[in-house]
């Protein structure tokens, strides 16, 4: 399993290190999730530069998509040039955004006119651009998901892990990451939260 998590500049760290690093949990099984970029670097929303481990279009080939916020995604939203290079196909791709990620989804058109949960500061952007906003920390649809919250991002590592490997792996996975003497209530919360939008028959999404 090949996961793009799209990392752009002014990025919130949380929420591509935290799924990135769940999801790496799985590095044993095959799984690798790349910090990608459209540029050879990144600067976070709080001064942290990092390398780009891929290039934007290794979303178009990757078996999943994240696609994290940060404080310059209204002015990624509005660059046709950079969205015209991020290449998406929900037929065979598992495809998540949180917080303003969300906006980014609708702008590539991917949405439709399902709802969509964002973070609050983010939300009327998102209804500005015609989306339902959901006040919950998660929702999924088939192959998109969206979650709000900066650490609502567990939940989109969960979905993926659920999807791709199966609840026992999501189980592990998050049970290893969590605090120490509540790693049961933190894997039972997580679960509680994607459960109810698995679908009755998994899509054909390679492990």
């Amino acid at each position: 399993m090949q996961i793009a998590v799209l990392t752009f500049d002014g990025f919130n760290e949380l929420d591509s290190f935290i799924a990135a690093g769940i999801l790496n949990r799985m590095r044993p099984k095959g799984w690798k999730a790349y910090i990608t970029c459209p540029t050879e670097t990144v600067t976070s929303m709080n001064g942290v530069t990092v390398q780009a481990e891929k290039p934007l279009s290794f979303a178009t080939e990757a078996d999943a998509v994240l696609i994290g916020s940060g404080m310059k995604t209204r002015d990624i939203a509005k660059d046709t040039a950079l969205l015209a290079h991020i290449q998406l196909d929900p037929t065979r791709q598992l495809i998540g955004a949180q917080c303003s990620g969300t906006l980014l989804l609708s702008k590539l058109g991917l949405l439709g006119d399902r709802p969509a949960c964002t973070d609050l500061t983010t939300k009327p952007w998102v209804i500005e651009a015609g989306v339902t906003v959901l006040d919950q920390p998660f929702y999924a649809d088939g192959n998109i998901a969206t979650a709000g919250g900066c650490l609502a991002s567990q939940y989109l590592a969960t979905w993926v892990l659920m999807r791709a490997a199966g609840i026992e792996a999501a189980e592990a996975a998050i049970h290893y990451v969590a605090p120490v003497g509540q790693k049961e209530d933190y894997v039972a919360r997580a679960i509680a939260a994607v459960r109810p939008f698995m679908p009755k028959a998994e899509a054909a999404i390679p492990a």
